[in-house]
């Protein structure tokens, strides 16, 4: 039984990731529906190798039809339409920041907390985690079943590509400019990217944190644990697509290098790529186009009586954003809609 899909956004980053992927991994699809906003009407997006989509209207489009629903279309316009789809009958995998801290929506990564999927028909509405959050707490899984995490500090090494094609394209028209010296004007961005960091991502808060900081904290206690300490650095760097972290966990018994190391390779999803060598790890230009959460730079932390580090790396396209939500979406059909996704074993 094949399923009516509808992608949201379906001209933005993700939700042209979102069409590959669901092509690439054949999920049963018998009708699909590209959708965006009016100004995107009628272009064409790709489905796969062979196929192209016309985009529709968001705004006047009826979901009465349609079984899944996979929203990256940003915020404001999840709050306007994601509750229209739901009502109608699909249900929703929303992928912007709107509906991840509902008490009632289940925030969701496959691999770490597949379970919380049952509670999405209180509101027919699944939500995709943070790109940062996803890649972090696929390393921290393994790790807190083994040996329990009391407190993870972790900064962030985010591409451009996170904030949408406009700041891809900034990245690249100010990198031209710093070659043939032109002026730099930020327009994306509160500064200059090319050649610079930025250590701001979202609005900053009241205690200082910016929002992305917060949404590292709070979700990876939804997803993982409410009794684990998070503190978050999140900052901009020029790179076109592949977040990276640096991660410091600090653990309430001993784990041993060996142990973690092993846990993490047998975990769905991981690779482990870790050798004391040159290039013995794995960068963001390297995990661009993959599916894998890539960890490298396991080791002991001396300052800590049970602490390690880690180096996480991933494309956030996929895994932090596309990849995940089809991936809930395998799920839901499976156990859920009564269908049974490919690559996925029968409940």
């Amino acid at each position: 039984m094949g399923y009516r899909i509808a992608v949201v956004g379906a001209t933005g980053n993700v939700g042209r990731e979102i069409l590959q992927i669901l092509a690439e991994r054949e999920f049963p699809v018998d009708e699909a529906v590209a959708l965006a906003s009016n100004r995107s009407v009628g272009a064409e997006v790709s489905f796969g190798e062979d196929d192209t989509l016309r985009v529709r209207d968001l705004d006047t489009f009826d979901f009465k039809n349609i079984d899944i629903a996979l929203f990256s279309p940003g915020a404001k316009v999840s709050a306007m339409h994601a509750p229209r789809a739901a009502k109608a009958g699909a249900v929703v995998i929303d992928n912007t920041s709107q509906f991840r801290m509902d008490a009632d929506v289940p925030l969701v990564v496959p691999e770490v907390n597949p379970e919380a999927i049952a509670r999405y028909t209180k509101r027919n509405i699944i939500a995709n985690p943070n790109c940062s959050t996803i890649q972090m707490v696929m390393a921290l899984k393994p790790l807190h079943t083994l040996a329990k995490i009391r407190r993870v500090v972790v900064a962030t090494y985010q591409s451009v590509s996170g904030a949408g094609k406009e700041a891809m394209d900034e990245l690249f028209n100010q990198t031209r400019a710093v070659y043939v010296n032109d002026a730099i004007k930020p327009e994306h961005f509160t500064k200059r990217i090319a050649f610079n960091v930025i250590p701001h991502i979202d609005m900053f808060m009241d205690d200082g944190a910016t929002k992305e900081e917060w949404k590292m904290v709070v979700e990876t206690r939804k997803i993982l644990d409410p009794e684990i300490a998070v503190t978050a650095t999140c900052v901009r760097v020029p790179v076109f697509i592949g977040h990276a972290e640096a991660i410091n966990v600090e653990f309430e018994r001993p784990i041993s290098v060996e142990q973690a190391r092993a846990a993490l390779k047998a975990f769905p999803g991981i690779s482990v790529v870790d050798h004391r060598v040159d290039e013995g790890y794995v960068t963001p230009q390297e995990c661009a186009g993959e599916d894998m959460v890539y960890v490298s730079r396991i080791r002991r932390d001396p300052s800590v009586k049970y602490g390690l580090n880690l180096w996480v790396v991933a494309d956030n396209l996929r895994k932090g954003a596309a990849l995940n939500a089809v991936q809930i979406a395998e799920l839901l059909a499976r156990d859920y809609l009564g269908g049974l996704a490919p690559g996925l074993p029968a409940r």
